[in-house]
């Protein structure tokens, strides 16, 4: 008989891109296995639930396919032929690499690449450090919030807004642009309570049938790119029909009689035509809203992922201030909750060594940037060098086309640190073993909630395998950097962050797990104004004013309107290409994490398309078979299925599958555009016109 496996339970935190940033109770099996991970019951947020994809971690970090050693290339680029070698001789011929590209073409030709692989705060964004004492090319991330931040702070002034606690408290919970069942499952299990409780109503806003609509109690299925038409139409109304909170309006917000003569022209038919919403759903959403004081309004990001989207998400973050729902516990709107926790990165990110002069590259803009185009370059010298942490561009950037192209170039050297051999790392030079978060001591904040959490290392990583943070401070050590947050241990590194913030120490932070620093109602609410300098929520918006980002107003800004509306500014559906394109978020996939495991791979099958049945027949497509799609920028070729939960003329493909998935071995974001949007640059990954037809063959007609 084989002796009982000793088990613990061990603390943790979930450290992958999602706003919930979950509480974890893990399984620790003899001391070295992992196995069966929920969610941490006695946080309130999480609340005892997680996302089936982290329960069935243990698949994930005793994989087979692991990196567990360093890899130099020795066949061509791409051709996945690597030898083992020692990790001294890889850093060093990095290093090496990286000081020759200095020499030879300045400091700015290496460009540390990274991204939201680890939402920890030390493993995160301790690359920054290395950049900013090496004065490398600095990096601008832009592939999430830089559309849906603005927004939101162009009402409000900062990112933040009721407890999101205060859903299960509501009587109206409007989930807007997200498919939280998938991405923030949390959302839902406060939303299932509100209902559960006080019979609140569930209403979601999405651009096709996904889960999150099926669980709602109102579902309003519009066209890509049109929820500030839904939001003005819903405004009008509530103006028209008695519902606007005037004491409230007068008192909190900037411009109301002005936005109250805008929106007379943006009445339900108006909007109607550009949504496809019925006149009469629209005008019972917004009964709902005006005779429901608690409506939480839960905006996400999904939505905003369009050209117009800042503009989108700042129109409908206006109803609440119509409505006054603020005003009320289980009211108001919320996107994220960045600003309460204060976070100052001075040591983790070296931000004291930063060289204002330095040129700031745009992480969408990679396949431009590779292929030396001057605009992407801010006009300086090639990158020849990089870094990538957390991050698989080669699947995951925009315009992949230009992506591949750009790492196939012979003269460009890349290290990529990663967990498995994924298509960037595929494409590299070097491969560098990389721990996952179990694995190592990290911080971490929610951006969906209001906890500082703390994840301890639970077992030692497989093989040869290092944190970000080891290979950073290995890398600066061969590179000559004596800063003393080199030699720093995460824990020393994470307890000066806290400390740094205004936060608890990290021992405090340890003893708890978790700690809470939820502002107090009023704060949260802005009753006592909002976090403008005139304490007014703003209708009118100056947008390249709008505190965010670091390189200046990007895109078409100019043309922004200045107060909420539709702006027709997309990508338009023509004859040569009918349908828009959304590439959402699968529910088995986060990112292109997740797409390496058989259980995952199982559950979503294989990348397909869903089209509606009368545009498909009007293609000439029959279910199941295997169609092209393309644009401009290049063409895959996937499964079709059949779907009637999208209006004509859309076409969703869900998560961000292995690019060999595909039948050419083209990934979704070869159709992906990289071009710059406002106000701040940024890709609107969900804003594709394409066009539909048989493998091989030509549309029957056009719509």
């Amino acid at each position: 008989m084989n002796a009982p496996q000793a088990l613990a339970h061990r603390p943790s935190v979930c450290p992958h891109d999602c706003p919930s940033a979950c509480a974890l109770d893990v399984e620790v099996i003899d001391g070295h296995r992992i196995g069966r991970i929920r969610g941490a019951r006695d946080q309130s947020y999480t609340a005892g639930v997680i996302c089936a994809k982290v329960a069935r971690y243990a698949e994930r970090i005793h994989h087979p396919e692991r990196l567990l050693y360093p890899l130099r290339r020795t066949g061509p680029k791409g051709s996945g032929q690597f030898e083992r070698i020692s990790w001294d001789a890889a850093l060093d011929i990095v290093a090496e690499k990286f000081n020759a590209a200095e020499r030879d073409f300045g400091a700015q030709s290496v460009w540390p690449y990274f991204y939201a692989g680890t939402m920890g705060r030390v493993m995160r964004d301790g690359i920054n450090r290395l950049t900013h004492a090496k004065k490398y090319s600095r990096f601008y991330g832009t592939i999430c919030v830089n559309l849906a931040w603005p927004g939101f702070i162009a009402g409000a002034g900062k990112i933040a807004g009721p407890d999101p606690r205060e859903i299960a408290k509501s009587d109206c919970v409007v989930i807007w642009g997200t498919n939280a069942v998938s991405t923030q499952v949390n959302v839902m299990t406060h939303a299932a309570r509100a209902r559960k409780e006080r019979g609140a109503k569930i209403v979601a806003i999405d651009i096709y049938r996904n889960a999150t609509m099926e669980q709602a109690d109102l579902a309003l299925c519009l066209r890509p790119g049109t929820d500030g038409a839904l939001a003005c139409a819903v405004m009008h109304i509530l103006f028209r029909d008695g519902f606007a909170d005037w004491p409230y309006l007068e008192k909190y917000t900037d411009c109301p009689r002005e936005l109250e003569a805008h929106l007379r022209t943006r009445d339900p038919q108006w909007a109607s035509a550009i949504t496809g919403l019925s006149v009469e759903d629209i005008e019972a959403f917004a009964r709902l809203i005006g005779t429901t004081q608690k409506t939480f309004f839960r905006l996400g990001y999904g939505f905003s992922r369009q050209r117009n989207g800042a503009v989108n998400m700042h129109a409908a973050s206006c109803i609440a201030a119509i409505t006054g729902a603020w005003q009320y516990e289980g009211g108001g709107a919320f996107h994220n909750n960045a600003a309460i926790f204060h976070w100052n990165q001075r040591t983790v990110e070296g931000l004291d060594m930063i060289d204002p002069s330095v040129r700031v590259l745009d992480q969408s803009r990679i396949g431009a940037i590779l292929n030396g185009e001057p605009d992407a370059l801010c006009e300086g010298g090639p990158v020849k060098a990089m870094l990538i942490q957390n991050t698989n561009p080669a699947s995951v950037a925009p315009d992949q086309t230009r992506v591949k192209q750009g790492f196939a170039r012979e003269d460009l050297f890349v290290c990529v640190h990663e967990q498995f051999l994924t298509e960037t790392a595929a494409l590299a030079d070097i491969v560098l073993p990389a721990t996952m978060f179990m694995e190592h001591d990290d911080i971490y904040s929610g951006g969906g909630h209001q906890y500082v959490e703390f994840a301890g290392k639970l077992i030692d990583p497989p093989g040869e395998c290092r944190s970000n943070h080891d290979v950073i401070c290995a890398l600066a050590k061969r590179l000559g950097l004596a800063q003393p947050a080199f030699d720093m241990s995460p824990r020393e590194l994470a307890d000066i962050n806290l400390r740094e913030s205004g936060l608890p120490a990290l021992a405090e932070l340890v003893e708890h797990n978790w700690i809470d620093v939820q502002p107090d109602f009023r704060t949260a609410h802005f009753l006592d104004g909002f976090a403008w300098p005139d304490k007014k929520f703003h209708f009118r918006v100056d947008w390249p004013n709008v505190p965010y980002g670091n390189i200046g107003a990007a895109g078409p800004w100019r043309d922004m309107p200045a107060l909420p509306d539709h702006w027709p500014v997309n990508e338009a559906a023509d004859a040569a290409h009918p349908f828009k394109l959304a590439t959402s978020p699968s529910r088995s996939f986060l990112n292109s994490t997740f797409n390496e495991t058989s259980s995952s791979l199982s559950r979503e099958k294989e990348p397909c398309v869903l089209i509606h049945p009368e545009d498909a027949l009007a293609q000439g497509i029959v279910d199941g078979s295997i169609v092209e799609m393309g644009n401009t920028r290049g063409v895959v070729r996937l499964r079709a299925r059949f779907f009637d939960g999208v209006q004509r003329g859309v076409a969703i493909s869900e998560g961000i599958w292995p690019n060999a998935a595909f039948v050419d071995g083209k990934g979704i974001n070869t159709l992906t555009s990289a071009a710059p949007v406002a106000p701040f640059g940024g890709a609107a990954f969900h804003d594709n016109k394409v066009w539909v037809r048989p493998a091989g063959g030509v549309p029957i007609s056009t719509r």
